[in-house]
């Protein structure tokens, strides 16, 4: 969707808004902000009187908006953290998580550095500023530039969970979204960078100026590519995720049928043609988990 489409469509929610029919508005993780809008955009083509507005911001500005009631579905590509949910109760907002998509998250350098593969124990030590150059990793003799995204992004959050234990070197040059990163490590022959697969994945192969590593766990250890599908849902790729919508209680009209719509084969079809992977296996049993508990989704 346009970026003018767009900003009509939240300037129609308004104006709906105010007569009291109102549009479902979602916002948040620029991770999932091109799947979101394209499902979004599917779905409308499939229900011309319901109106649905994507927005970006972060994962934690999703939160926060829904938190604050002014959103219907928050994307987040990382779990709420324990204070959000705190918060959550503090206001009155009964939380419910459901996982949408799955996202390999990939790790990226310029194509003309010969490494073939990484390991997260390698990673976070590149990421933490203790190794400075790619000799010190098997690359080539040349100075590692640091590329991720700013602290109010999920992938943020999640990477330096899952991948640093730790926190991010002061020399990495924070970006305001994920093709940013791309597009840096592209133009960049010492960058190293993080991105959802969904942005680094063209008809199933690396995008043009960049080479996806196979990640292992620890040195030494058999390195696997986020790019085989069978690598995400048997758990040896070490650093995929769900991602996640939240909703205040339990969804109702259009905001439960868009999200109905994302979760049926036809939308789990747009999810991997937008380059993510449709959610099954172990991500599929979680949701199952939730529907099971008193928290239920539906």
């Amino acid at each position: 969707m346009k970026n003018k489409q767009l900003v009509a469509l939240v300037l129609a929610g308004s104006l709906l808004a105010q007569v009291g029919f109102g549009m479902v508005q979602v916002k948040g993780s620029d991770t999932m902000v091109n799947l979101a809008q394209k499902l979004a955009e599917v779905y409308m083509q499939k229900n011309p009187n319901d109106k649905i507005a994507v927005t970006g911001g972060g994962s934690g500005t999703g939160i926060a908006a829904l938190l604050n009631s002014k959103c219907d579905i928050c994307d987040s590509s990382r779990a709420m953290k324990d204070k959000e949910l705190k918060k959550a109760k503090e206001k009155g907002v009964e939380v419910k998580e459901i996982a949408i998509a799955v996202d390999a998250l990939s790790i990226v350098v310029n194509d003309s550095n010969p490494l073939t593969s990484i390991s997260k124990e390698s990673l976070a030590a590149i990421y933490k500023g203790e190794v400075t150059n790619w000799k010190d990793v098997g690359g080539p003799d040349l100075a590692i530039s640091l590329y991720g995204r700013q602290p109010n992004s999920g992938t943020f959050d999640f990477f330096r969970e899952h991948v640093l234990a730790g926190e991010y070197s002061n020399k990495m040059a924070q970006m305001n979204g994920t093709s940013q990163i791309v597009d840096a490590v592209r133009q960049d022959n010492g960058g190293i960078g993080y991105a959802g697969v969904g942005y680094v994945v063209e008809n199933g192969k690396p995008v043009k100026g960049i080479k996806i590593l196979p990640v292992s766990e620890k040195d030494g250890d058999k390195a696997f590519s986020p790019l085989d599908e069978k690598n995400i849902y048997s758990g040896k790729y070490p650093i995929a995720r769900a991602l996640f919508q939240y909703v205040d209680g339990a969804p109702r009209g259009v905001a439960k049928s868009f999200i109905e719509f994302e979760l049926s084969p036809e939308g789990q079809k747009v999810v991997a043609d937008e380059g993510f992977y449709p959610v099954k296996g172990k991500f599929a049993d979680a949701n199952t988990a939730i529907y099971q508990k008193k928290t239920k989704v539906f």
